[in-house]
């Protein structure tokens, strides 16, 4: 791994010079009426132009959570010269899986037509996101359904960047589980995997990231953050970057030892974490492009 002190370099050399979070604008609705479920934040670097973005969608089993659970990644970001936005969406069981994906669509929409308005360019959006967030950022960057409904493209994803998402592949996801549950003699949830993904293994499949990557499709190259020795995140990890391998899109997969599932996520943005140099090097070298 490389020390951190290059990368400061190689930002500063793309945007000038490092720079401080100043403006927050919260609680921006992306859909009308205004839903509190369907609002954002922006949080922009002092006299922001036509900087990079970094699109990041919370976590919380599609059912909690909220944009304003972002630790210390505002200021992280916007002191590399980003424009960092948080999302929010609906939850599960109030509506369904794919109602919460065509939300993410939504909000992106919106950053395609406003983010400008906030100094970012639309051009340059990472696409980031914790646990169910990570799901999520995986789907919006390969099954290209959901941006198109909405006017969009793939070619405005610089980059994808799931953290420690465990149903890039529902399926084997569902299957796990149960065979973990009956060695252990465990009850099935009632309402876990199968049910939030709709109890029809043809939606399993369709919300899985891993049955939308294809050559040609112009997906982004991507970055699989994942806790090396969490045996779920590990095999999904591996298993989409695989995938995307596979069909050529360029992807990194990097598991951070003696961390959680909490902490991985906690964690991202400080200087000495392993898992935010990698992250760090792989926008660096996105942003080359």
């Amino acid at each position: 791994m490389k020390p951190l002190a290059p990368l400061v370099v190689v930002f500063a050399c793309v945007f000038g010079s490092e720079l401080r979070a100043e403006n927050v604008k919260r609680d921006i609705p992306y859909a009308e009426p205004k839903n509190e479920r369907q609002t954002l934040d922006v949080y922009a670097p002092d006299n922001a132009k036509n900087l990079p973005v970094i699109f990041w969608i919370h976590g919380g089993g599609w059912q909690v959570g909220d944009k304003t659970s972002v630790q210390i990644k505002p200021k992280a970001f916007t002191d590399k010269g980003f424009v960092f936005v948080s999302t929010n969406y609906r939850f599960l069981p109030k509506v369904d899986m794919i109602t919460i994906v065509r939300d993410v669509a939504k909000s992106m929409r919106w950053v395609n037509d406003h983010i400008a308005e906030h100094g970012g360019d639309p051009k340059r959006v990472f696409v980031m996101g914790h646990s169910a967030g990570a799901q999520l950022a995986a789907l919006i960057c390969t099954d290209d359904r959901y941006l198109k409904a909405e006017g969009l493209s793939l070619a405005n994803i610089k980059g994808c960047v799931p953290v420690d998402g465990d149903t890039y592949d529902v399926p084997l996801m569902i299957a796990t589980s149960a065979a973990r549950r009956k060695a252990k003699g465990q009850p099935d949830p009632k309402f876990g995997h199968f049910e939030k993904f709709g109890s029809d293994p043809v939606k399993h499949k369709d919300f899985s990231a891993v049955n939308h990557v294809a050559k040609g499709k112009g997906i982004s190259p991507f970055l699989l953050l994942h806790v090396a020795d969490h045996v779920d995140t590990t095999a999904q990890a591996k298993r989409l970057g695989s995938v995307l391998s596979e069909a050529g899109i360029s992807t990194k997969v990097f598991g951070a030892a003696d961390t959680n599932h909490t902490k991985i996520n906690d964690n991202l943005g400080q200087p000495e974490d392993p898992s935010t140099k990698a992250l760090y090097e792989f926008l660096a070298e996105c942003l080359k492009k």
